[in-house]
This record gives C-alpha cells, structure tokens and sequence, in this order.
C-alpha cells in the first residue's frame, strides 16, 4: 500500500534554482507527486509548523531561515515514503550524508539542508494536512 509524506524543498533550494534538480531526483526514485505549490511562509506559519521545536537552541533560526524566501511544498506518494524518502535526502548534516543523496549533493550546511522530509507516517498526516486541503490531492495518485 502507498503511503504519503510531505517534503518542503526550503529557501536555500529555490534560492539555488535547484528545485528542478531536487524534484527531478524525487521522482526518479518512484514518488509521485500528489500536490504541489509554491509559498513564502510568514513567521507566524514557519512558527506553528516547526513548534515542536520551540524552546530549542536552533528554533529562532530556523524559523528565520524558512521565511526568508518562498519554499515548495510537496505531497508525495510511495511505498514506504516516509523512511524512503528520508534514506533519499540523506543525513541532516551534508557531511555525514551519504553519497548521491540530495543534502550530500545539494546542501551547504546542517542549517541550509535544501529539504524537508516527515520522520514519521503520523507526522507526515499531520504536516500534509498543514499545507494542503483534501480536495487539493490527488486521490489515488497518477502511476497506474
């Protein structure tokens, strides 16, 4: 059975002009794009979506670095796409990433790491749905 994860291809990656790179490779892997779209997200978005994270060392930062350009948002789709898509874009330290991953070829630091990935089939539902209504996905995908 397909699962589905959410990817944020963050203000680095666009800044870069890398999206068509990084989503080329997502789809060469086999996912298939269920929604996309382009946003800038505001403080106050960037907040609410990352409050997990609040409270720690890095959280201001982060929140800074994910408004300070627009992001694409993916909904994507995939056996196994959560741990799948986390093995594709590799360790959150580029220099710990392994070979051929996005972050390994892409990313510049452990703080502009180009993608966004779920890390849990739970929080993918959750951070979808943050992004995109229902009637906004493509029901059972496009891959036949």
């Amino acid at each position: 059975m397909k699962e589905r994860t959410l990817a944020i291809l963050k203000p680095d990656c666009v800044q870069k002009r890398l999206t068509g790179k990084v989503i080329d490779h997502l789809l060469n892997k086999d996912f298939e794009i269920v929604c996309m779209k382009m946003t800038h997200l505001t403080p106050q978005t960037a907040g609410e979506f990352y409050a997990v994270h609040k409270g720690r060392p890095f959280y201001e930062e982060l929140v800074k670095f994910m408004t300070e350009s627009p992001v694409i948002v993916l909904a994507l789709q995939k056996e196994n796409a959560v741990a799948n898509l986390r093995e594709v874009i590799g360790n959150t330290d580029p220099a710990e990433a392994a070979e051929g991953t996005i972050r390994k070829l892409y990313a510049e630091s452990k703080g502009r790491n180009i993608i966004h990935a779920s890390d849990s089939p739970e929080n993918a539902r959750i951070e979808i749905s943050f992004f995109f209504s229902n009637k906004e996905l493509i029901e059972n995908g496009y891959f036949k």
